[in-house]
């Protein structure tokens, strides 16, 4: 099964307070470190929201745009299979496609993180357009998706003091350039 990841990027970061996915962490953004950390588990990787992919049917529909883009994407490519990951995902344990193998699955503490079907992207265009319930795991429910449980919980970024403590606990800086 051909595996495309996809790192969500295009929310407002309204709670971040700038533009999270360029947040600086180790001398790389955020962007960068869930791109590399994606990159292991998949066959290719995009960023939804930044020009490459953009959300569907819009911008602003949530974490479920940017899948349902990503999902066209695949279609339109032969992939088999979506793995998403929010951007502010720097670190994701070395077997997550395997833990949620078989397609659908995501995690029980980050449904973002998840492995979808190609063949969800029409109940998720049906729940987009109907727009009644735009939460990820109303979408695992609506196509019978497992939620898996781990022992690491990939980080979750919302702030800037999120990200200071994710740095301090890491060992690295925030600022542009590592510190010495």
């Amino acid at each position: 099964m051909r595996t495309l990841g996809a790192v969500l990027a295009g929310g407002r970061s309204r709670r971040f307070g700038s533009d999270k996915a360029l947040a600086m962490l180790g001398g790389r953004t955020l962007l960068d470190h869930a791109t590399a950390a994606l990159g292991r588990h998949c066959d290719a990787v995009v960023v939804v929201g930044r020009g490459e992919i953009a959300d569907w049917p819009r911008a602003d529909m949530g974490p479920l745009g940017g899948i349902a883009g990503a999902l066209i994407h695949a279609a339109e490519r032969g992939f088999d299979q979506l793995l998403t990951v929010p951007v502010d995902c720097v670190r994701l344990p070395p077997d997550l496609r395997a833990r949620l193998k078989p397609a659908p699955a995501f995690l029980d503490r980050q449904p973002v993180i998840g492995l979808w079907p190609v063949a969800s992207l029409a109940p998720l265009q049906a729940m987009l357009e109907d727009e009644s319930d735009l939460a990820v795991r109303a979408f695992a429910r609506r196509i019978g998706a497992r939620a898996v449980a781990i022992d690491l919980a990939p980080p979750n970024i919302n702030s800037t003091d999120d990200l200071a403590r994710l740095a301090g606990e890491a060992g690295w800086s925030t600022r542009e350039h590592p510190l010495p």
